[in-house]
């Protein structure tokens, strides 16, 4: 009986799903730049964002289900949902102030905010010279 089940879920018709990267919207403000990455079950111990050395931003993010066998009343004959890991590495605009990026865990939803540097314009100087 378990070779009908192996033969119905392993075919052409219902092919492993491909490992994909989860969504991420980056969204420019005036003062700041701010990065979304959709992360549904997730909480903040599931996540590492850092610097590198070269001063990019890394996003890692990793989540281990372990759940028991022994608490259902058989066994998988396919499981796909159990462990997600993901990194992503972002080269970050030469405006951002890398000093005083945040990082937030909120409704499923990884929130990264990139204050912008602000630059101060020079004065803009009338000189008069003299032609001899």
């Amino acid at each position: 009986m378990p070779d009908i089940f192996n033969d119905f879920f392993d075919n052409t018709w219902m092919e492993r799903p491909k490992a994909t990267a989860p969504a991420i919207n980056v969204i420019e403000h005036q003062d700041k730049y701010e990065l979304e990455l959709a992360a549904p079950g997730m909480t903040k111990a599931d996540f590492n964002v850092h610097l590198d050395e070269d001063g990019d931003l890394v996003i890692n993010m990793e989540k281990k289900a372990e759940t028991k066998d022994d608490a259902h009343k058989g066994h998988y004959l396919r499981r796909e949902f159990s462990y997600t890991k993901f990194q992503q590495t972002m080269l970050l605009p030469d405006d951002a102030n890398r000093d005083c990026i945040g990082a937030k865990v909120e409704n499923g939803v990884l929130t990264v905010s990139i204050p912008k540097v602000k630059r101060v314009e020079p004065e803009k100087t009338h000189k008069q010279i003299e032609v001899q």
